[in-house]
């Protein structure tokens, strides 16, 4: 349960981190006020999670002979539009993750791809191994 917090938290930063980063990627709240706003980022980043966890491991699944094809590059793809679902779902949600173009959800793809790594990174001892039995 803590990795899952952590993780969760690490993604709602980056997200965050995303807004601040990339033109043409933000977040619009439920209701105004700094603690709507975090709550807003931690809700945009479990939607991105179970996005990413359910759909995104299908998608890499199927289309793996594409990507050995095209040398890993279609997977830039792949996270551009993962994204891109995530702002469609949060947006139908009435708040959430509004981002303008395709190619400002390929840059923000990018980006938070980039910060989420150096955050688990920074964070790595926070998340533990996953096995919590000590021997």
């Amino acid at each position: 349960m803590r990795r899952f917090l952590v993780r969760l938290l690490i993604n709602a930063v980056a997200f965050w981190l995303t807004t601040l980063i990339v033109a043409g990627v933000h977040v619009v709240p439920f209701a105004p006020g700094t603690l709507d706003t975090i709550v807003t980022y931690l809700l945009v980043a479990l939607v991105f999670g179970i996005v990413n966890g359910v759909i995104g491991n299908l998608v890499r699944i199927v289309a793996f002979p594409l990507y050995i094809l095209t040398l890993g590059l279609l997977a830039l793809i792949v996270n551009a539009l993962l994204l891109l679902l995530v702002a469609w779902l949060s947006t139908e949600a009435g708040f959430g993750l509004v981002i303008d173009t395709f190619w400002s959800g390929f840059w923000g793809a990018i980006v938070l791809a980039i910060i989420s790594w150096l955050l688990g990174i920074i964070l790595r001892p926070l998340l533990g191994r996953g096995d919590s039995r000590r021997r």
